[in-house]
């Protein structure tokens, strides 16, 4: 049963035990309170891991971190397993979450960030412990899915063994996790003055295989230190393919084929090793990640009398890398503060091979020059930072990080280029425990962003017909963020947390003119704000027991100066909201579950030098279920999706010469893609 207690109260017995956690070490002395799950606070949604029982946490949404943060010191996510953060970006806490059994699953507290002493942190964080299950157990899911026009996938399943026993815990899993999409519709393609010039019927599909391996140890032994290794492998292997019926008005009917591959593997090794050393505790973190992306998209068109033959191919094969070595050292000289001191070092790497071949009339392809297509990006990083924790009050924590970093970008191949920068960065996170049910975050960031090296490589989209120049004299944007939470306490009612933000942002990475074409590049200043809420609203006091409301959403705005028009626009492409909700009834004293789903999303527009694209779809996809939690021993589901016959649509402008003259053609298309059914089986062993 879930409880409050003072935060010191648990971490000063963890310190007197042999075993003790950095994130305990840290926040010795804080008088914040914490609250505490057990796996029983959730037995109405039957969980059979750690994951869904920490989606059910009121009012808390798992951060797992973006795997593309810079390094790990400004790595974010607010789930901790046993007091530390989990060194994995792929191999995320999502995924970790998942290899726990309920079963192994001792206490599930959410605590303030701010107390903790772990750069990165604020605001409600989850930590998990664990115990030990004295055994081997395990858990597996098989789904199977049935959609329109697509053959029915079986192999969706996935299997997690672990164990322990001693000081030495451990876990595999194996997971088939195959993707189908499909829509169809109508195309409409007009002039500059709106008149339709051509019209398509149109035949999308999206079929992927996707596969990976993953497993961690972990390793706590009697003398206090901790050690935890893990790795993931994946292969994904998507296919894109879209067939076009062409009807030109007053003209000769056409076909047009699209078809893009990737072959895709990826892997990822993380390991912590940390233990006592001196007055306080030493950590050191490593992480290996590799990638390769084999590319081909293909386009074939031409008129049904055998004219207007063409025929394009884009070929392109990355490979990219990062490896992060990172030392820290934590330490509470004197009660109600603690210190850490940090240094990380990293290098990343992308090689990009391409080619661009067409062809016309029949003749056998021929390639294209592509400039800056065949290069090398490094960037060589080194980062220093203090961060000092500190009790003001009873009921008011602060920690201040202040750090710096030194970069070398270097790029060779087809465009050659070296540059070195130097960075400071850090925040400031002020918590506030207004009484016990209201707590205030507030917290400052100066933040430095991690670029995309395809930002410097040239490309091409065939499917859309355009491209995107690459620009070797990209810099990391920074920013500074301001953000307040507010996270509050429903009681029987339930939970949530408010987030706003506001961010000044430099060298913001936005499309730019690039020679006679455009692609990535800085433009000076940018602004962007928004707001996130995590909420749950119970209804039992309605008279509907065992009823939930979950919400999760996000809204953004923003503003950049168009570097072509001079003219404000939000950032290209960049969100405008973002939420899901779900309304559950765990039917009580049965073991029957019902539920509605909602999410919807929409973004603002892309901008090319030539065109403006904006692209969503309506209304909210939607989908029903019904649950059993005991057949025979298993979870059973069965769901209907895309109940509101959501459609995907876009539109697409194209300007001569460019976004300063009138538009000259028009594009806009509607694609059904039909009702989903889904069955799932969970079961444990």
């Amino acid at each position: 049963m879930k409880h409050r207690t003072p935060l010191y109260a648990s971490v000063i017995a963890a310190l007197m035990a042999p075993n003790a956690y950095a994130a305990d070490l840290a926040v010795a002395n804080s008088t914040i309170d914490k609250t505490v799950y057990s796996a029983a606070d959730f037995v109405q949604f039957a969980p059979r891991t750690a994951l869904e029982i920490v989606q059910r946490i009121p009012g808390f949404s798992i951060d797992s971190g973006d795997s593309d943060s810079r390094g790990f010191g400004q790595a974010t996510g607010n789930v901790l397993i046993n007091g530390q953060r989990v060194s994995g970006k792929s191999n995320d806490a999502r995924a970790v979450l998942g290899r726990i059994l309920t079963i192994n699953v001792d206490t599930i507290e959410v605590l303030d960030g701010t107390a903790l002493g772990i750069p990165g942190l604020s605001g409600q964080v989850v930590n998990v412990t664990t115990r030990d299950s004295a055994g081997v157990s395990g858990n597996w899911h098989w789904k199977v899915r049935s959609r329109e026009n697509l053959r029915p996938t079986y192999n969706d399943f996935g299997v997690t063994v672990s164990g322990q026993k001693g000081a030495l815990s451990w876990a595999i899993e194996a997971e088939s996790d195959p993707e189908r999409g499909a829509s169809a519709g109508p195309e409409r393609i007009a002039d500059g003055s709106g008149k339709v010039i051509e019209t398509r019927k149109e035949d999308y599909t999206y079929d992927a295989e996707a596969a990976s391996l993953a497993g961690s140890l972990a390793w706590s032994p009697d003398d206090g230190s901790v050690a935890n290794l893990s790795a993931r492998f994946a292969a994904y292997q998507p296919e894109d393919k879209e067939v076009s019926k062409l009807f030109p008005v007053g003209s000769i009917a056409g076909r047009r084929l699209f078809q893009g591959s990737e072959d895709e593997t990826h892997a990822e090794i993380g390991a912590d090793y940390e233990r006592g050393f001196g007055p306080g505790r030493l950590k050191a973190i490593a992480l290996v990640r590799r990638e390769d992306s084999p590319t081909v998209d293909h386009v074939l068109r031409g008129n049904l009398d055998g004219t207007g033959i063409s025929e394009s191919v884009f070929q392109q094969t990355v490979e990219e890398g990062e490896y992060i070595l990172r030392g820290e050292y934590a330490w509470v000289p004197t009660e109600g503060r603690d210190w850490q001191v940090s240094l990380e070092g990293a290098f990343n790497f992308l090689d990009a091979q391409s080619s661009l071949l067409r062809s016309k009339g029949g003749d056998p392809l021929a390639e294209e020059v592509l400039p800056n297509a065949n290069s090398r990006v490094e960037e060589q990083r080194g980062e220093l930072s203090v961060t000092h924790g500190r009790v003001l009050s009873p009921s008011l924590n602060l920690q201040v990080s202040l750090g710096a970093e030194m970069s070398e970008l270097s790029q060779t191949g087809d465009a050659e280029n070296l540059r070195t920068f130097t960075r400071p960065k850090g925040f400031a996170s002020l918590s506030w425990q207004v009484d016990p049910t209201l707590q205030l975050v507030t917290r400052l960031d100066r933040e430095v962003g991690q670029l995309d090296f395809f930002d410097f490589i040239s490309s091409v989209n065939l499917n859309q017909g355009n491209g995107s120049e690459g620009n070797s004299e990209i810099v990391p944007e920074q920013a500074w963020k301001l953000s307040i939470t507010a996270e509050k306490d429903l009681k029987d009612w339930g939970a949530a947390t408010l987030t706003v933000f506001g961010s000044d942002i430099e060298d913001i990475v936005d499309r730019i003119p690039i020679g006679t074409g455009d692609g990535p590049g800085n433009i000076d200043s940018a602004w962007r704000v928004g707001a996130d809420l995590d909420a749950t609203l119970r209804l039992a006091k309605l008279g509907l027991s065992g009823t939930e409301l979950t919400f999760s959403g996000e809204w953004r705005d923003s503003r950049v100066e168009d570097p072509l028009t001079g003219i404000d626009r939000p950032i290209s492409g960049s969100d405008i909201y973002h939420f899901n909700a779900e309304l559950r009834r765990d039917i009580p004293t049965t073991d029957w579950a019902v539920g509605v789903y909602l999410e919807s999303y929409n973004g603002n527009p892309e901008y090319t030098l030539e065109q403006r694209l904006h692209s969503g779809s309506q209304p909210p996809f939607s989908y029903a279920y019904v649950e059993h939690k005991d057949l025979m021993g298993l979870t059973g589901k069965l769901v209907l999706g895309n109940i509101l016959d959501q459609r995907d649509w876009l539109s697409r402008d194209l300007y001569e010469p460019n976004r300063l003259g009138p538009i000259i053609l028009s594009e806009s298309r509607t694609r059904h893609f039909g009702p989903i059914v889904t069955f799932e089986l969970n079961g444990t062993f």
